[in-house]
């Protein structure tokens, strides 16, 4: 369901908070990864919307060091899980122990009870697995011995696919890839920005030693959380989000037959929903109390390349899900 898109008025020293709070937390990934502006933008946005996240990547690009980045900013626990075919449910969530001293069994809450969970090649966990952990990510609890465990808040998965290793892996289903809010697919560095990782490298600017201290706290985050909720979205682009999702089911109507017959299934609701929610963050941390249009067109393939299901036409043809997105877009009219 849609947040309520009444105008809800915003006090300069909140925006000001929330403009401090992104600045430390931009400064601080800048600091420790090169380049990749749009996935700093991505995990802000995460981070402000409680959403989760699929990064798409070929191994070595600063996914581990973002992500850890972004949760030493702010003083939050951060967890990496090494996904792999023999990885169980309990591996995640946790498990009960015998104690034999006491004589009873001790609950021992497994990684996925963190503010910040890297779930490292999701695609090579078991079908099983992946359901446990995509259940956390919705329920935001886990069930150990029958109770129920919270996790903490705030939370955020960062799962990673590698698309050039299909061996021995386990494709997310559609229904399960849409409770991600955002895909984000990442591009090598340029070769100046390579530059800069090996002379930081070598400077000894990775090393354990030299991590500055947390540039704000999980406090100031779930206060800027509750302020993404107050950011205004005007109904008309309401209007606009709900349209682009319909197109998308409707592709025959609207796109030219081409590209129409590509596409298989169109986006659920929950493309509408996560449209609203970022969009709201993006204007945040952009400085603004209302969202405007670009930042629905900003976030379109990030929204949608993991919602809109092409048929096998696409492979043979070899058209990127984000060539029927901008079609989308361009059909629908631009309040």
């Amino acid at each position: 369901m849609l947040q309520n898109t009444a105008t809800v008025s915003i006090e300069a020293n909140e925006m000001a908070r929330a403009q401090q709070l992104v600045a430390a937390i931009s400064r601080r990934f800048e600091a420790q990864v090169v380049g990749q502006a749009r996935l700093r933008e991505t995990l802000l946005i995460a981070l402000l919307t409680g959403g989760h996240v699929l990064l798409e990547s070929v191994p070595g690009l600063a996914k581990t060091t973002a992500a850890q980045a972004i949760a030493e900013s702010v003083s939050a626990d951060f967890r990496r899980i090494q996904c792999t075919p023999d990885l169980l449910p309990s591996d995640i969530a946790g498990t009960q122990i015998y104690d034999a001293a006491q004589g009873t069994f001790v609950t021992q809450v497994g990684p996925v009870h963190a503010n910040i969970v890297l779930l490292d090649e999701i695609n090579r966990s078991s079908a099983k697995t992946q359901s446990a952990m995509l259940e956390a990510m919705q329920e935001r609890q886990t069930s150990i011995g029958g109770q129920s465990h919270p996790l903490p808040s705030p939370f955020l998965v960062l799962a990673t696919q590698n698309p050039i290793e299909q061996e021995g892996t386990y494709r997310l289903p559609e229904a399960q890839m849409d409770r991600f809010m955002l895909k984000d697919v990442l591009d090598y560095p340029d070769p100046a920005e390579e530059a800069e990782i090996i002379r930081r490298i070598d400077a000894g600017i990775y090393s354990a030693t030299r991590k500055p201290p947390a540039a704000a706290s999980l406090a100031a985050v779930v206060e800027a959380q509750e302020l993404v909720g107050r950011i205004y979205i005007d109904p008309a682009i309401v209007r606009y989000i709900v349209g682009i999702a319909y197109v998308t089911r409707n592709a025959a109507q609207y796109l030219e037959p081409r590209l129409a017959s590509l596409v298989e299934f169109g986006a659920s609701p929950r493309a509408s929903i996560a449209f609203s929610q970022a969009a709201r963050a993006l204007a945040l941390l952009n400085g603004r109390g209302h969202v405007i249009p670009e930042d629905v067109k900003n976030l379109a393939h990030r929204v949608l390349r993991h919602r809109v299901v092409l048929g096998f036409d696409a492979v043979v043809e070899n058209i990127p899900v984000e060539t029927v997105i901008d079609a989308v877009l361009a059909s629908v009219q631009t309040p």
